[in-house]
């Protein structure tokens, strides 16, 4: 952080904490339930004339229905080595290839499953607050240390602390909110 604006120090601050939420909720796609959804594959990275590329730069990915990937490849001699990167992928989806189509079918959570994956989804969520109490604990120093060099005024640090704070307590809102819609997704079906 440099400067003494403190609304530069909050928006400073506020592009930090934004960027914790945004990780988190990558994070969270990322994590299969038993739903459909081309985020799980469109990142897998397929080794393309020996150039890994983006699963989704690649083909037009979709979800016919609620249980159902499918892969269109706009080049159909690359459909071997996207079935192979899902493969390895670790998802733990198996391909059904057709020469031209590439299709998984997600099975169905089991109760277990479904337990480790809640308490995974917490684990993100909480791994998420803490970058942001991260973000708000250096700026708080920093505005306490402009104080203490009598470089900000001692009323201004105390309000531009209790904003941090604000701004802290609604990026982590936001981050519960999509833990809850994560962790409904992953018991609804």
């Amino acid at each position: 952080m440099e400067g003494n604006d403190p609304k530069k120090i909050i928006e400073e601050v506020k592009k930090k904490m934004s960027k914790a939420v945004e990780v988190t909720k990558k994070e969270f796609q990322n994590i299969r339930t038993g739903r459909a959804s081309i985020a799980l594959v469109e990142g897998i990275q397929v080794d393309y004339y020996n150039t890994p590329t983006p699963l989704k730069g690649l083909a037009n990915i979709s979800t016919p229905d609620a249980k159902t990937i499918a892969i269109h490849p706009w080049d159909p001699s690359v459909i071997n080595e996207i079935e192979r990167a899902i493969l390895k992928s670790g998802l733990g989806l198996t391909p059904i290839n057709d020469g031209k189509i590439v299709r998984m079918q997600i099975p169905p959570l089991t109760a277990e499953r479904r337990e480790e994956l809640t308490k995974l989804v917490k684990k993100v969520a909480e791994e998420g607050r803490v970058s942001v109490r991260n973000a708000r604990h250096e700026a708080i120093e920093y505005v306490k240390k402009l104080e203490k060099a009598k470089t900000m005024p001692e009323d201004i640090s105390h309000t531009s602390q209790k904003e941090i704070q604000k701004v802290t307590d609604s990026f982590i809102a936001q981050i519960d909110e999509a833990l809850k819609h994560k962790e409904t997704e992953i018991h609804e079906i």
